[in-house]
């Protein structure tokens, strides 16, 4: 159901053991004027998390926000004023903050034709933005993720009331904002959705765009707005770990007849330096018989994007193929062990019940060009040695 900014803040509260502290300690970010309040709601038979934010005394207009009619004004300028100036978060926050307002300054400006200096922000409105992205970039750094994965955003459908008209939705800079990233309407639910400050949030943050992946979860978290619709309408994040053994792999493949040799090699050189699990080629034939390479790279799918361009600058082909599958590997750590004062490095796999061990190659053949022996003896030496 989208995604807005208290929203937002709400469910990422909810990941928290003692949400009170987490509570007090925004109110402690002393944002000018603003309060943070969190409060229950039940959406669908669901409890979740509504988050306040009380700016001077009043609470503003929940999930719209983004669009008040205030007429006071202020620029970039004055939020930077206030970010680096009045808010009490490292230095760290302050540039997450100010990196989302940026964008959200930059998809205006294109909007309305004019400079990034020359955009102005609605007084109200834009306490409550800064509260909003304050603690969302705050509870994230908080958090300590290594990775953040959002799922395509629904972004709604009509018309949406600000303060230059009616227009619809998305409305133009939130469109913007969300250009690159996958979103879908559904025509069960009317009304905005995604509001340009949850469009600058997950566009900021976001590593990946894809359904919920292979997760171990440790917590959920609800984040609900006051308004109706069809559908339940709440943020959901969920906190969890994730390892190598579970992730998906992007495979890329493609055929060529016209690289020699050296250019293949070279080819694959550059993809391997830059982070492919794996490069092969096998020998088939193409059009009109003639002798062929099928190139197979797989890569993660963080990387997808680095492989793909760099197959086109280093290799001839115009076009690949891509496919997704499953990799399941064994968990994997390197020891060192001293034998006879010789540095010997064991690889060791664990994982479904198995565990394995062997000695580095490179350490095998090392010793066996020093002792003159053949590789067979010297293993069969080292072996002794493992537990």
């Amino acid at each position: 159901m989208g995604v807005a900014g208290d929203m937002l803040t709400a469910a990422l509260i909810n990941l928290f053991d003692d949400e009170g502290a987490i509570v007090n300690e925004l109110n402690e970010l002393k944002i000018p004027g603003v309060t943070y309040e969190l409060e229950k709601i039940s959406k669908a038979g669901i409890l979740s998390n509504g988050m306040k934010v009380i700016v001077n005394g009043e609470i503003e207009d929940d999930h719209h926000h983004d669009h008040s009619h205030e007429h006071h004004h202020s620029s970039m300028h004055d939020i930077e004023h206030i970010i680096n100036d009045h808010i009490q978060v490292s230095d760290t926050v302050k540039k997450h903050v100010l990196d989302v307002y940026q964008k959200i300054a930059e998809a205006e400006s294109k909007v309305h034709n004019t400079s990034v200096s020359e955009v102005h922000f609605h007084e109200v409105g834009m306490m409550d933005a800064i509260a909003d992205i304050t603690a969302v970039c705050y509870l994230i750094d908080k958090l300590k993720v290594d990775e953040i994965i959002v799922s395509p955003i629904h972004v709604g459908r009509g018309f949406v009331e600000c303060a230059h008209g009616i227009l619809p939705v998305p409305a133009p800079a939130t469109a913007l904002l969300l250009e690159g990233v996958p979103i879908y309407s559904d025509e069960r639910v009317e009304g905005e959705l995604c509001t340009p400050t949850g469009a600058a949030l997950v566009k900021h943050f976001a590593n990946s765009y894809k359904s919920l992946p292979t997760m171990k979860i440790k917590k959920i978290g609800y984040g609900s707005g006051k308004r109706e619709f069809a559908l339940p309408s709440f943020v959901r994040c969920f906190l969890g770990e994730s390892s190598e053994t579970d992730r998906s792999v992007v495979e890329l493949s493609f055929n060529v007849d016209d690289m020699t040799g050296e250019e293949m090699g070279y080819a694959t050189q550059k993809l391997i330096e830059h982070g492919a699990y794996e490069v092969y080629t096998t020998a088939i034939n193409m059009k009109k018989n003639r002798p062929g390479i099928l190139f197979t790279i797989i890569c993660s799918e963080e990387k997808r994007d680095e492989m793909v361009e760099l197959i086109f600058r280093h290799t001839t082909t115009v076009g690949m193929r891509e496919s997704r599958m499953s990799r399941h590997i064994l968990e994997r750590e390197e020891e060192v062990m001293d034998v006879n004062g010789e540095t010997i490095r064991v690889k060791k796999s664990h994982g479904y019940g198995v565990e394995k061990e062997k000695i580095e190659y490179e350490d095998i053949a090392r010793l066996s060009d020093k002792d003159n022996a053949d590789l067979y003896t010297v293993r069969k030496t080292l072996s002794k040695f493992l537990k």
